[in-house]
């Protein structure tokens, strides 16, 4: 057996960052190890930061890569440095803890050094938590779908956004969808940022019913692609720009631009290629925190939905029960042996 590596200690951002069992394999795929993840988040230091940078996120960890167990941890664990940046987080039912704040990339090495193979945040700056900035639209193939549905979606969302004169941004996720995202102006909290979302998935299913949808229920979506809206219930979490997701082949949640749409291959963007596209074509998302967006327009149509006669969609199981919600049970679960629908 190989002698245990010593630690590998780093000078990140005016810390000192030990990293321990550094040559400890992460990624099966290519061999990629604890040191090189970390290598790789020093490398994309700007776009990282850009984008993740001053908010909370929450941790999932693989002690033993990505081809181990993994366990969520929103609170930051004792022990941890005493210059840790923190925040008061919340979850659905109100219970709150202390989550880790992406300050610099010291925290951000510390996190890999625990084994975070996931950093999943929060759609708000710590230092503003009653402000949602963030938009996100969450597309993934459903069955009958394939990758080719998926970019379709993305353009009809891009269409509509651009009609609305919303500027946005898309980024691979790391696995077999995309995600959407708009720069918000500081005034919205996120159950307002929800109905924009929901008003968005809608009116995109009015415009393609035969390919989108914005039915939550799985039984009633068919072969279309859903339109998450749900990704922006107030405390949900969405894995972050530019980083590396827990699997084997190492692949990253890349920013890129809308005019390689038609020809991005999400499971060939690695943490071995990033860095070499970052260096040669800049960040697709430089200019997103520059001119943040309004959804006045989006809130608008909300309300022509509500009082169309329209409900709230459904919220996800975690939630409690929201004003105007639907009855939370599957169409298919909420009528009774004689056809009558269940109370």
């Amino acid at each position: 057996m190989a002698p245990k590596a010593r630690p590998e200690v780093l000078e990140i951002a005016g810390r000192e960052v030990s990293i321990s069992s550094p040559n400890k394999e992460f990624f099966s795929k290519r061999g990629q190890t604890k040191l090189d993840l970390v290598q790789y988040y020093l490398s994309i230091a700007e776009p990282l930061m850009r984008t993740l940078g001053g908010r909370p996120t929450l941790m999932q960890r693989f002690p033993d890569g990505a081809s181990g167990k993994s366990f969520f941890q929103k609170r930051v664990p004792k022990g941890a440095p005493e210059w840790l940046e923190t925040t008061v987080v919340s979850t659905p039912n109100g219970t709150t803890s202390n989550a880790l704040v992406i300050a610099d990339l010291a925290h951000v090495a510390w996190a890999v050094n625990m084994g975070t193979l996931g950093f999943h945040m929060w759609p708000y700056l710590a230092e503003s938590p009653e402000f949602t900035d963030e938009l996100r639209i969450d597309l993934d193939p459903s069955p009958g779908t394939d990758f080719d549905d998926v970019r379709f979606a993305a353009g009809a969302v891009k269409e509509l956004f651009d009609e609305l004169s919303m500027r946005s941004y898309i980024k691979a996720t790391g696995s077999k969808g995309l995600h959407i995202y708009v720069r918000l102006e500081p005034r919205w909290d996120g159950y307002e940022v929800r109905a924009a979302a929901v008003a968005a998935a809608r009116e995109l299913e009015r415009r393609h019913p035969e390919r989108l949808t914005a039915k939550w229920w799985k039984e009633e979506r068919g072969e279309r692609v859903f339109i998450d809206f749900n990704q922006n219930a107030p405390h949900k979490t969405v894995f972050g720009a530019w980083a590396v997701r827990p699997r084997v082949g190492a692949q990253v949640s890349m920013p890129f631009g809308w005019d390689l749409l038609d020809t991005i291959d999400p499971q060939a963007i690695t943490m071995d290629e990033v860095p070499a596209i970052v260096a040669a074509d800049g960040d697709a998302w430089e200019t997103m925190n520059d001119a943040p967006q309004s959804i006045e327009r989006l809130l608008s149509m909300s309300e022509t939905d509500m009082a169309a006669g329209l409900m709230d969609a459904p919220w996800p199981p975690v939630y409690p029960k929201q004003p105007n919600e639907p009855p939370r049970v599957a169409p298919s679960r909420a009528r009774k042996p004689d056809g009558d629908e269940a109370s």
